[in-house]
C-alpha cells in the first residue's frame, strides 16, 4: 500500500471528454452465472437496451477508479454486485433505489458483494461512481425468465421516447 501510496501522482488533471468507455477501459469483468438473463439477452438486446445507457471511465490509476453513467428515462440497472465498495453521487435526474427516490445532490454506498439495483427517473440520471478500486467485478442476479421478458417490454416501449431525449446533465455526446 506504501509503494502504491508513493508512486501516485500528488496532482493530476483529466479530462472528461478524452474517458474511454466501460468497454473500452476493461476495467470491469462479468463473473457469475445468470442463465435466465443469457436466455432473454437476443431479445432485450433487439428491443434497444443499449440506446438507454452510457458508461465511461474519466480517471482510473492503481488503487482508484471514477465512473460516469448516464442513463435515459425509466432505465433499468438489474440487480448486480462489485466485488468492491462503490460510492454513487447523483449529478443530474433522479435514481429510484427501492422505495427511496434520490435526485442530484444525493447519494448512496454499496459494500462489496451487496446487491443493489435501481431505476432512472422520469428525466434520467447522471451518475458518478467512486471505487478504491481501478479493476472490479460485477455479478448480475438472475431472476426468471418472465421477469427478465417485462424488462426487455420496458426497454422496447422506451425506444420511442428515448430516441428524442438527451441524457442528463447534457454533456454527453451521443455515441456512434
Amino acid at each position: 500500500m506504501a509503494e502504491e501510496q508513493a508512486e501516485a501522482p500528488r496532482f493530476e488533471i483529466f479530462r472528461g471528454a478524452d474517458a474511454p468507455t466501460l468497454d473500452e477501459c476493461g476495467c470491469m469483468t462479468r463473473e457469475g452465472e445468470a442463465p435466465n438473463l443469457l436466455a432473454v439477452m437476443p431479445r432485450i438486446m433487439k428491443a434497444g437496451m443499449e440506446r438507454g445507457e452510457q458508461v465511461d471511465v474519466p480517471y482510473r490509476r492503481p488503487g482508484m477508479s471514477l465512473s460516469r453513467l448516464w442513463l435515459k428515462s425509466g432505465f433499468p440497472l438489474p440487480l448486480h454486485s462489485h466485488d468492491c465498495d462503490c460510492l454513487y453521487y447523483i449529478v443530474a435526474g433522479s435514481i429510484q433505489l427501492g422505495s427511496e427516490t434520490l435526485a442530484a445532490g444525493d447519494g448512496f454506498f454499496v459494500g462489496s458483494e451487496v446487491p443493489y439495483g435501481y431505476s432512472a427517473g422520469p428525466e434520467g440520471a447522471e451518475v458518478i461512481e467512486f471505487r478504491a478500486t481501478d479493476s472490479f467485478n460485477i455479478r448480475i442476479r438472475d431472476k426468471p425468465v418472465a421477469a427478465w421478458e417485462k424488462d426487455a417490454e420496458k426497454v422496447r416501449a422506451a425506444q420511442e421516447r428515448w430516441a428524442s431525449e438527451p441524457f442528463p446533465g447534457g454533456r454527453l455526446p451521443e455515441r456512434a
